[in-house]
């Protein structure tokens, strides 16, 4: 059974910094594509970042310059450093593993305040 899990989400002031993990189990081998998503209140779902073995990580541009992620070796985890914080960042983030369909984690919420 796929479980992803989250962790790291917090309260923060604008400028400041977070770091997301996460961490897919019950995968035999490696999950090729892991990505983390966000939804603020009264929005849609978007995606953050997307990471893909062998590749560099994609960013939606209202992050690029600002958030990192990465991947722990061949271990199905994840990181999304997350550097000068704003308060339109806050939303709750979830983070897939993307297999024969999206595995999503129950989410973890980060909120930035002004």
């Amino acid at each position: 059974q796929v479980q992803v899990v989250e962790s790291g989400g917090g309260l923060v002031q604008a400028g400041g910094s977070l770091r997301l993990s996460c961490e897919a189990s019950g995968v035999i081998g490696s999950v090729n594509t892991m990505a983390w998503y966000r939804q603020a209140p009264g929005k849609g779902r978007e995606v953050v970042a997307t990471i893909t073995n062998g590749r560099m990580p994609d960013y939606a541009d209202s992050v690029k310059g600002r958030f990192t992620l990465s991947r722990d070796g061949i271990k199905n985890t994840v990181y999304l450093q997350m550097n000068n914080l704003k308060p339109e960042d806050t939303a709750v983030y979830y983070c897939c593993a993307r297999l024969w369909r999206d595995y999503l984690g129950q989410g973890t919420q980060v909120t930035v305040s002004s």
